[in-house]
């Protein structure tokens, strides 16, 4: 699942690809914006760590990861 983290004062988008379902990722997002935690942190499917403070959150999406289509195709 791909989830994009818009972050104030930041000119790009941060663009993950999480194993974690879109309702724990939405419940983990609703407790970041909740000052539950001070800090929204996504697992991707490496293992790694992506830890953005909650205050500086400006949007998430969250959705199915698409699959590009290569060569020509019809559609």
């Amino acid at each position: 699942m791909e989830v994009k983290i818009g972050v104030q004062f930041a000119p790009r988008e941060l663009v993950v690809d999480s194993a974690q379902t879109p309702a724990e990722v939405e419940q983990l997002v609703a407790d970041a914006l909740a000052s539950k935690s001070q800090v929204l942190t996504l697992v991707d499917e490496k293992g790694r760590r992506v830890v953005v403070p909650a205050d500086k959150i400006a949007y998430v999406e969250i959705a199915e990861a698409s699959t590009r289509s290569v060569g020509f195709t019809a559609r």
